[in-house]
């Protein structure tokens, strides 16, 4: 059974474009590009005009328009139709030859974090929803591509040195706060808010926050410019090197996230299937069928990209060779075809 299939070259310009205006967009966003609404006030019998938003820190706050008037009323109306999203026509373009969009309530809640600079402050969407981004960015569309309820986030922590201007302040929680839909902080043994979010309401969707191991151990680590805690994991520093751009999206616009480089991901995923205790097997079996599709891809059209990829891996220690031969055996087993272990050797 094939793992992917190639998406019609109207689709994967519709993608290029859809890319390329969403980075465009990006580039020259700014406080005021936040999402708000107009609301309008009755202060002492009079009607006044107010534009509403969440400010950087998660704050609420107002901006007077002006007084209720003819010409107030026509900027806020010709404002409504204008501030509708202007990706929205070439979105739907891409979904509509074939794309693969976000969920919408995942794409919000990755839109929030967009408008409040975490993707600026070199964080990465990783997981499902970046396998689902490389299917748009290869021309493919994946024959299992199997939804997540989850939304995995991933930042270098304090392990990865990041050019970061002094000044950064992201409020991570705030961003989350301001959405209003519900999702809390899950607190840790300490007491203190864990590195994942979650509506008690709907526990099935969860946001993760990632970093990589470092000396604290295991521990949640506390990000002091980002204002998250962020779990630590092993190999996730394979994942922050080289990364790339992308566009997701849903039928309410388009933002640019920052991935990891697909091959890897691929190879990255070899390694934490071996790490998945028996009561995840299900997820070890998914981190196959995504390295498997990404392979199977790329040995053929990206073969380059994957060997220098896994050179890197195999150079970082015993107990990554250790872990990366698991992977390999296990893809030997459930995609015997692709014969990577003739390819990817140990030298």
């Amino acid at each position: 059974m094939p793992r992917f299939t190639e998406l019609s070259l109207t689709a994967q310009t519709a993608y290029a474009q859809l890319f390329d205006a969403t980075l465009a967009s990006e580039l020259s966003r700014s406080v005021g590009s936040l999402r708000g609404s107009f609301a309008r006030k009755t202060v002492k019998g009079r009607d006044y005009w107010y534009f509403q938003f969440t400010d950087l820190g998660g704050t609420l706050r107002q901006l007077y328009v002006g007084p209720d008037s003819e010409p107030v009323r026509a900027l806020v109306a010709e404002s409504r139709q204008t501030r509708e999203e202007p990706l929205v026509p070439l979105v739907r373009s891409a979904i509509a030859h074939g794309c693969a969009p976000l969920l919408s309530r995942h794409f919000r809640v990755v839109r929030r974090l967009a408008e409040h600079g975490f993707f600026r402050a070199g964080g990465l969407l990783v997981g499902t929803h970046a396998f689902l981004a490389y299917g748009n960015i290869l021309g493919l569309r994946w024959v299992e591509s199997a939804r997540t309820q989850h939304v995995d986030l991933a930042h270098a922590g304090k392990s990865l040195s990041l050019a970061l201007p002094s000044t950064l302040q992201v409020d991570t929680h705030g961003a989350i706060e301001s959405l209003r839909t519900g999702l809390l902080p899950i607190g840790g043994l300490s007491g203190k808010a864990g590195p994942s979010y979650l509506n008690p309401k709907d526990p099935d969707f969860r946001i993760y926050f990632l970093t990589t191991l470092h000396r604290g151990g295991n521990e949640p680590y506390e990000h002091p410019q980002l204002r998250v805690a962020m779990q630590p994991l092993k190999f996730m520093e394979y994942l922050l090197e080289n990364v790339g751009q992308a566009a997701v999206f849903s039928d309410e616009g388009a933002v640019t996230v920052n991935i990891p480089h697909p091959a890897r991901y691929a190879l990255h995923k070899l390694l934490v299937s071996g790490e998945r205790s028996a009561s995840l097997l299900q997820k070890a079996r998914k981190d196959l069928l995504q390295a498997a599709a990404l392979l199977d891809y790329l040995k053929d059209v990206r073969p380059l990209d994957v060997e220098e990829a896994w050179k890197d891996l195999i150079g970082r220690g015993r107990g990554w060779i250790t872990r990366a031969r698991q992977g390999l055996d296990a893809l030997a087993v459930s995609a015997p075809e692709l014969e990577v272990k003739k390819w990817l050797r140990f030298k």
